[in-house]
């Protein structure tokens, strides 16, 4: 990637980067319709950040963010794109095009691959007039054990490693970001400390897991190194959602975050 490229890239990050408790916490609006979601985010007065992610994003379309962003919110716009090189340029692109702040591809699409998608990203904000957005590198899923994960892909290395592996491919690609589960945020923050790292998986210690297999409180994820946490079904389907997001704000705020 190009100098200028970098410069940009860096500039995303510092405009974007959260100065607040509430601009930590980002609202996963996953399991909503578009509807549903603005409703959602009208009952949290305090939100800053949502992510759209691919049921949403299918069920509503690409305008879903131009609404979100109407209502002063920063979009996360999570669709994990992983394919050939050119195409999750274009994709990122046309994603860029849309004035979402964070986009998501994987890390596994290799160095080239992710380049190109956040060269494409800054030059079709730019051309729209618009912020660069910040491309993160999604490392391992949350869901996956480490058994499981070992025995289905037959990747040699553990998962912790090959977690570390793909955020140096990242750097490598010249990424600001990863999204990794909450317990690998303190190996890559110690690995490398200017990372952003954003991490779902988050849970207060009286919700359920779900699907999410490797889990941390707030307070425990924010202390480990994280500078974005990603939370939905304990917000969305709470009985009070405001509630449960300034719980999980006052979690963050008495987080001690690592050295």
């Amino acid at each position: 990637m190009g100098e200028l490229g970098n410069s940009n890239n860096m500039a995303a990050l510092q405009g974007l980067l959260p100065s607040s408790t509430q601009e930590r916490l980002i609202l996963a609006l996953d399991g909503c319709d578009g509807e549903g979601a603005m409703a959602l985010v009208e009952t949290i007065p305090s939100l800053c950040w949502v992510k759209v992610g691919l049921e949403l994003f299918i069920s509503a379309g690409p305008a879903i963010v131009t609404q979100l962003r109407r209502r002063g919110l920063q979009v996360f716009l999570d669709l994990k794109f992983h394919d050939i090189p050119a195409t999750m340029a274009g994709a990122c692109g046309r994603a860029a095009g849309l004035g979402a702040s964070l986009l998501t591809v994987h890390a596994s699409a290799g160095i080239e691959a992710m380049a190109m998608a956040q060269q494409s990203a800054i030059e079709a904000a730019t051309a729209a007039g618009l912020p660069p957005p910040l491309v993160l590198a999604v490392t391992v899923l949350t869901s996956w054990q480490p058994q499981a994960f070992r025995q289905q892909l037959a990747v040699v290395d553990s998962l912790p490693d090959h977690v570390q592996h793909l955020a140096r491919l990242a750097a490598q690609a010249g990424l600001q970001g990863c999204v990794c589960a909450p317990q690998d945020a303190a190996q890559l923050h110690h690995q490398q400390p200017t990372m952003t790292l954003v991490t779902p998986g988050i849970r207060l210690p009286q919700t359920a897991s779900n699907d999410q297999a490797r889990i941390l409180s707030p307070a425990a994820a924010m202390a480990a190194g994280a500078t974005w946490l990603v939370v939905g079904r304990p917000i969305s389907q709470a009985v009070d959602p405001g509630l449960v997001f300034n719980q999980i704000c006052q979690e963050i705020t008495s987080a001690t975050p690592t050295s």
